[in-house]
């Protein structure tokens, strides 16, 4: 009774640990398995989607969103916005979990027309107004048929605009690798030029060195007012607006979750 009682309990640890394991490897294999870049349209060869691909799992992961790419030819003409949230309902992406963080870049080639969208995390540090930098960034390239390049911006800016906290200007010269750089370079220059200039002594000779005070003196002072000209000039107004080319936002699947958004011809 007492060997049956231990061999039971031995069979429960092993498929106590066999368990979780399994479940790790599961999990692995399902996220080699994940595709990130849809090219329905053919708008890439198989070289540059293979490095797509690639760029947007290693460049993802640092961040824990799935950055993910879809063209299609849209034969019926569907709307952009709706292509890009019935695609997450349907395939359900997500770094975390299914129907997770992700982010979504979708180019419609019959409207000619792209539109981004950031869901949960992305939601959160790409809103709005970021994924209009992001779209700004790129539709130049689209435009002129450089998609590869066009993509590859997406890619890297979306994972930048992710390192820094919502609320704050993504383009902030402040957050610029080449200015903290010159800076750092700056400061330590000042700081070697002072430790330079404090090694030689400090001067102690000045203009009471060889001044007589006994024979400088102030013989006169005047002070005369002419006059004050004021002038008045018309400020013109500011009557230009905002860059074109984008409209709309974000909004919320079918399937009920939320998500930001930007969309814009190329």
């Amino acid at each position: 009774m007492r060997k049956g009682a231990i061999a039971v309990a031995l069979l429960f640890l092993v498929l106590l640990a066999a368990f979780p394991l399994k479940m790790t490897i599961a999990d692995a294999a399902a996220a080699e398995t994940k595709t990130y870049v849809y090219d329905h349209a053919g708008v890439l060869n198989s070289e540059q989607a293979g490095r797509l691909e690639a760029m947007a799992k290693a460049y993802g992961a640092k961040r824990q969103t799935d950055i993910i790419i879809v063209t299609t030819k849209n034969a019926e003409k569907t709307d952009v916005q709706k292509l890009t949230e019935d695609f997450y309902d349907a395939q359900a992406p997500g770094f975390d979990k299914p129907h997770g963080n992700a982010v979504i870049l979708t180019l419609d080639m019959n409207n000619r027309e792209v539109y981004l969208a950031g869901f949960y995390k992305a939601e959160q540090y790409l809103d709005d107004r970021r994924l209009d930098k992001i779209r700004t960034k790129l539709t130049p390239d689209l435009s002129s048929g450089r998609y590869e390049l066009a993509f590859e911006k997406y890619i890297k800016t979306a994972y930048k605009y992710m390192g820094i906290r919502p609320g704050v200007n993504p383009d902030n010269i402040l957050f610029n690798l080449w200015f903290q750089l010159a800076t750092s370079l700056g400061i330590a220059g000042l700081i070697v030029g002072a430790m330079a200039y404090r090694s030689g002594g400090r001067v102690t000779v000045h203009r009471r060195t060889y001044e007589d005070t006994s024979a400088s003196r102030v013989i006169s002072k005047r002070d005369q007012y002419i006059h004050t000209t004021t002038t008045k000039q018309k400020i013109p107004k500011n009557k230009g607006g905002g860059s074109g080319g984008g409209r709309g936002g974000g909004g919320i699947t079918g399937g009920g979750h939320s998500h930001s958004g930007s969309r814009g011809s190329f």
